[in-house]
Order: structure tokens, then C-alpha cells, then sequence
């Protein structure tokens, strides 16, 4: 064989080797995307890419680990109650039940078995499973924390209440109801 021959032959074998890599960078990337939806676009924006999807994999890797399980259907009803009460009343009583919503949610997700430690923490957990709606629970946990500090409005905590709602129907599962009453978005 000629030197010719295996330059060519070294050039093809890398040409490939590149579009491999490429081809799985791209796939990797649409499946983060997909998964993480809003989520991921925002550690792309704030981390750059390689990093957001580093940070991205760190979590699902984390996930793996922890014992998170769907929910039986006598907590699904339990569940379901507190908040059909939590929204009844939000009418007389919007600012106690923002916080009300906001515990709850933290119920839910202790029950499911996702660690309770800082906000930032939870929420990164939350984001491998519930990367479409984590964006609702970092908007209304800002709103609940505001409200404590008498800096909302009734219409920041019924948005509140909205974006708690979203993530609420989403970890208990369908067909629990809870968008009975209003507050629709």
C-alpha cells in the first residue's frame, strides 16, 4: 500500500470518526432539549451549552440514585383534596394559601421521594422528571416568597397559585381534578 493510499484511507477513517462524534453530540443535545425543555434552554442561556448539558446529565445521574416513585392512589386523593381546599380558599385568603400551595408541594415531593434540601437543589431534582413545568415552580416559589414578605399583589398570588396548580397536576397525576374552581391562566 502507498503512503497516498493511507493518508486517504487515515483521512476517511477521521472524516467518519468526526461525523460519528457529531451525530451523537447532536443526538445528546436534542434529547436534553426534549427531556428538559424550558429548563434546558435556560442553563444553555446562563452556562453556555457545554456546561448546561454537563450540569444537565449531572442531574439525571443524581436522579438515578434517589428512590423517586409515582404516587399510590390513596395519596393521589389526599393530595387532590388539600388542594381543591387550598383553592377554595384562596378567595378569602390568597396570601395563606400561597403558602398553603407552597407546602404542599413540598409534601408531594417528599412523599415521591425527592430530597427536601434548598430550593435550587429540589428544583434541579424536579427538572429530570418535570422539565416543562420546573419553570412553574421557580415562578411561583419567587411569588411565595414575596407574598411573605407583603411584596405581591392578589394577582402575582392567583399566578402563584397557577403555576403551583401546573406542577401539582403534573407530579400527582391526571385525573385528580384539581383544576375545579378558577384561576385559570
Amino acid at each position: 500500500m502507498s503512503t497516498l493510499t493511507v493518508i486517504v484511507i487515515a483521512i476517511a477513517v477521521l472524516a467518519v470518526a468526526f461525523a460519528i462524534i457529531m451525530y451523537m453530540q447532536k443526538e445528546r443535545t436534542r434529547r436534553l432539549r426534549g427531556q428538559f425543555g424550558p429548563e434546558y434552554d435556560r442553563l444553555v442561556m446562563n452556562e453556555g451549552n457545554q456546561k448546561a448539558e454537563q450540569e444537565l446529565l449531572s442531574r439525571q445521574k443524581r436522579l438515578e440514585k434517589l428512590h423517586v416513585r409515582e404516587l399510590n392512589q390513596a395519596e393521589i386523593d389526599r393530595f387532590a383534596d388539600a388542594w381543591r381546599g387550598i383553592q377554595t380558599r384562596f378567595v378569602d385568603a390568597p396570601r395563606d394559601a400561597v403558602a398553603q400551595a407552597d407546602r404542599l408541594i413540598g409534601e408531594v415531593m417528599a412523599t415521591r421521594g425527592y430530597p427536601m434540601s434548598d430550593f435550587e437543589q429540589r428544583s434541579a431534582d424536579l427538572s429530570v422528571e418535570h422539565g416543562a413545568t420546573v419553570q412553574d415552580y421557580r415562578a411561583a416559589h419567587a411569588i411565595s416568597l414575596a407574598t411573605e414578605h407583603g411584596q405581591s399583589t392578589t394577582e402575582d398570588q392567583r399566578e402563584a397559585m397557577v403555576h403551583y396548580r401546573s406542577l401539582f397536576d403534573e407530579m400527582v397525576g391526571a385525573g385528580t381534578d384539581s383544576n375545579d374552581g378558577a384561576m385559570s391562566r
